[in-house]
């Protein structure tokens, strides 16, 4: 290893989220504590579960711990733990790299059943960066766990775009973090002002955390420690304030703003565990960089020890919002994924915690109807996957989910289904609804005029996952669930069939001639009963796909299966009339077209030939 002092760049993302947390971030400036903290917490963890294996990792050193130490007078403060530290190479990709996991790269570095005996997600990453808020250099020192002492490695910054590294000789593994401090952080530099951090953000890590007793303003020779170094979850809820879970929240999820709620239970008998579940405010940061495939919100521990992130094992992906923790006192230390797939005891957790997560969104709907109106608005849509993904807890999860209706002045007032159900009109069997590409369309959709007309309340799904989950969800609470654009409205809703057969044979040579027209553009014409004001719209067959769902299909390089729309009108409309008394064949043609084309746009399709559409309303409106 060379000595000689080495400077490198940091990549171009490090530099933006240098300046992320020394601007954005500045009025939460004190959470830097929390996150060097945090990043400690986890070499010792990391350390602790390499070391059932390998018990010389931490031969003469055995208990694990975090220190802090502040000196007034060279305007410093030290995190230091004695975990696994970190080699030359760790640092740069660690160190050096946003958005890299330090464990993962040593994952990826393992195979066979020393992979399957090491699963461990720990972040090196955003939090480290947090130090640039209150110093102007920060100095890392760090020797990996088993290596010797020439091995350290001392890397230093001033979070201006690069770094130095050289080589350190470190008597003891572990890493230690020293800030620097710029001009007007003293605060820091008082040993109350670090115990009252410590005590709020950190109070439940698994480690001491020791700080210097003071001698009159100074710290003295002897640590104390000022947490109490047992997991949060593992404490008995008597003995946990509100403040203590929301402190651990924010620990957990690095996220600023406060949990929604949460539930913690333990579950003794012929399976023992603990889960801590919390539900977040808002999206979480890192579910702008995190889809489906990619979840680190629920943790698991087994006898305190971290074994991974589990979330895909222990909750399924449409609660993936969840985050929290589950300690196991049953499963073996040496789990792997492969046998959490198919362990019976996770299943039994994974239950659980599903059953869990619906209780604790139940208790939020009935008893504080705000904060369940922010976690609709922030996760509705997620949770609406689970209509398909989870069949078993369907009508739970249909209980929960919220949509807009004809009864709402706009988007934002919406109804349970049972609500929903429980204002039906007399004799009304069916829960109507209409799917669009918007609130707004959904609620001008030319299919449900009828309905509204008799006053018969109709959901408005206007969300992009509304038409593939409705799909899934036939019936709720022994309701069938209709789409209004879909079939014969009024054999559902008890309409005159008579008055309808009067009507379509005194229409008929309106539609004849609208057919003749318009050719194999439709599979047929016909009246029906769902317009009152508009000339014309499209109906769909019952396992036909809505047009603005085939086009969102077709844009993201789908393919669609053909199929012709069929076009119902409206003898009373003007537009219709005019049509049907026109004589001349080419302006016959062009409102033959034009009915269509209007249909076809409000149920959401998109015109093959725009500027054909433009130029034959022109000629209408002009008279040509």
């Amino acid at each position: 290893m060379t000595s000689q002092t080495e400077t490198r760049p940091f990549e171009a993302e490090v530099s933006q989220v240098l300046h992320l947390v020394t601007h954005s971030l500045y009025s939460h400036k004190d959470i830097f504590l929390r996150e060097l903290v945090s990043n400690a917490s986890d070499a010792c963890d990391k350390l602790r579960f390499a070391a059932l294996s390998d018990a010389a990792l931490t031969a003469g050193d055995a208990e694990l711990r975090i220190e802090i130490e502040y000196d007034k007078d060279a305007r410093t403060l030290t995190i230091r733990d004695n975990g696994i530290g970190m080699t030359r190479e760790e640092v740069i990709d660690n160190v050096g790299t946003i958005a890299r996991s330090g464990t993962r790269k040593f994952l990826e570095s393992l195979s066979g059943d020393a992979r399957k005996d090491t699963q461990l997600i720990g972040q090196f990453g955003v939090g480290f960066y947090s130090a640039f808020i209150v110093a102007d250099k920060v100095t890392l020192l760090t020797r990996k766990a088993g290596g010797n002492s020439a091995d350290g490695v001392r890397w230093e910054s001033t979070g201006s775009g690069q770094y130095t590294l050289e080589a350190a000789d470190l008597a003891a593994r572990g890493t230690s973090v020293t800030l620097h401090l710029k001009a007007g952080e003293e605060e820091f530099l008082d040993g109350w002002k670090l115990r009252e951090l410590v005590k709020r953000y950190s109070d439940h890590v698994a480690f001491p955390i020791r700080l210097r007793a003071e001698d009159g303003d100074k710290p003295s020779g002897e640590f104390e420690t000022v947490n109490h170094a047992v997991a949060l979850w593992a404490r008995p809820k008597a003995d946990i304030s509100d403040d203590d879970y929301r402190a651990f929240y924010k620990s957990l999820s690095h996220d600023f703003n406060e949990p929604l709620a949460w539930t913690h239970n333990r579950v003794e008998g012929a399976q023992s565990y603990t889960s801590l579940l919390y539900v977040p405010e808002k999206p979480p940061f890192d579910a702008v960089f995190s889809g489906r495939d990619e979840r680190h919100g629920l943790k698991l521990y087994i006898r305190r020890v971290f074994i991974m992130d589990a979330s895909e094992q222990l909750l399924p992906t449409y609660l993936r919002f969840v985050r929290g923790v589950v300690d196991s006192d049953d499963l073996p230390l040496n789990v792997s994924r492969e046998i959490l797939q198919e362990n019976r005891l996770v299943a039994q957790i994974r239950s659980a915690c599903v059953k869990r997560t619906l209780d604790l969104l139940d208790k939020l709907a009935k008893d504080e109807p705000e904060k369940f109106t922010q976690f609709t608005a922030a996760f509705g849509n997620v949770l609406k996957e689970g209509i398909a993904e989870d069949g078993a807890n369907r009508e739970r999860i249909a209980k929960l989910l919220r949509f807009a209706s004809t009864q709402g002045e706009d988007a934002n007032k919406t109804v349970s289904l049972d609500d929903y159900i429980a204002r039906m009109a007399a004799g009304q069997e069916v829960i109507w609804y209409i799917t669009a590409d918007s609130w707004l369309a959904a609620r001008n959709s030319p299919q449900i005029e009828s309905l509204k007309a008799r006053g018969i309340e109709v959901l408005l799904l206007g969300d992009r996952i509304d038409e593939w989950m409705i799909g899934y969800l036939h019936e709720y609470a022994g309701k069938k669930l209709r789409n209004a654009a879909k079939g014969e409205l009024d054999a559902a809703d008890g309409g005159d069939a008579q008055a309808r057969e009067a009507a379509a044979q005194a229409a008929q040579p309106v539609l004849d001639r609208l057919k003749q027209s318009l050719g194999d553009a439709v599979d047929k014409v016909q009246v029906g009963h769902r317009l009152t004001e508009s000339p014309a719209c499209i109906v769909l067959g019952e396992y036909d796909m809505a047009p603005h769902m085939q086009r969102l299909l077709r844009e993201a390089g789908h393919d669609v299966p053909a199929s012709k729309p069929i076009l119902e009108i409206n003898p009373q409309h003007a537009l219709v009339q005019r049509f049907a008394a026109e004589t001349d064949a080419a302006r016959s043609a062009d409102l033959a077209q034009l009915l269509l084309e209007e249909a076809q746009l409000t149920a959401g399709d998109q015109l093959p030939d725009p500027s054909a559409f433009i130029a034959r309303v022109n000629r209408i409106v002009l008279g040509a």
